[in-house]
């Protein structure tokens, strides 16, 4: 099973720049090149702060793409995003009580997105109803192997401005995770980063932005990093998960 992940494009009126670069112009290069070299993926995730400002316009923008974009895309929300509005203009994006929350079943596996939009506040959460639709969700899908997609990791990565508003209660959710067993690998932006390794022993990664990027600054202050946009391309099969992060130099 190969399934694509981009995140954080942060996407502005048209014709607005984000530290200096056109955040529009950025994703369609991206998906210009999924389309041309993945089209055998089976599902594109988009893995939140799909705009900047969660401005009518910008959601606009990417409906606009999404429409001439062949591939199947999940898209979800970070904290950047407006939830209603999004959901006024995707009213066909899926979602469950109110949250955008979805599950596709591969040929490999089950892929559960979150929402852990906490609206009005930059860490993540995921509230009492959220949690028991992950744990039905988990408890379906059995001994499958599960694939976690969140916009907000619940694991540390040793920058102290980004962790202090990354998942609120990671310690409820690797409960649930624990009891089911079954979690595979959870993959997760925000960050702006390249990461990869294990929180408490479930594999773990983050990508880039298709926009701008966190610097590597282990200080108290978040720094803006000028590494080019990436997309990750992630295979799956009976022996496990491998993730490759393609860079992506465009220009604007």
């Amino acid at each position: 099973m190969k399934i694509i992940q981009l995140s954080d494009p942060h996407l502005m009126t048209p014709g607005g720049l984000l530290y200096g670069s056109d955040p529009l112009a950025r994703l369609d290069a991206c998906l210009a090149d999924i389309g041309q070299n993945h089209a055998d993926a089976e599902m594109v995730v988009i893995s939140g702060d799909l705009t900047n400002d969660g401005e009518r316009a910008a959601y606009a923008a990417l409906r606009d793409r999404l429409a001439r974009f062949s591939q199947p895309c999940r898209l979800m929300l970070g904290n950047h995003d407006d939830r209603a509005l999004f959901l006024e203009m995707f009213p066909d994006a899926a979602a469950e009580q109110g949250f955008v929350q979805s599950v596709f079943d591969g040929t490999e596996g089950r892929l559960i997105l979150l929402d852990t939009l906490d609206s009005g506040h930059v860490e993540g959460r995921l509230c009492a109803a959220r949690l028991e639709w992950l744990d039905e969700r988990l408890q379906e899908a059995g001994n499958r192997p599960v694939l976690l997609f969140m916009h907000h990791p619940p694991f540390r990565i040793h920058m102290p401005v980004l962790d202090e508003v990354r998942l609120a209660d990671a310690d409820t959710f690797h409960d649930m995770l624990s009891r089911h067993g079954n979690v595979r690998h959870i993959f997760a932006g925000h960050v702006h980063r390249p990461i990869a390794g294990s929180w408490r022993g479930i594999p773990v990664s983050t990508l880039r932005s298709t926009n701008h990027q966190t610097a590597l600054d282990f200080s108290q202050r978040w720094s803006l990093g000028h590494e080019p946009p990436a997309y990750a391309v992630i295979f799956i099969d009976a022996e496990g998960v491998i993730a490759h992060f393609h860079d992506l130099p465009v220009a604007g």
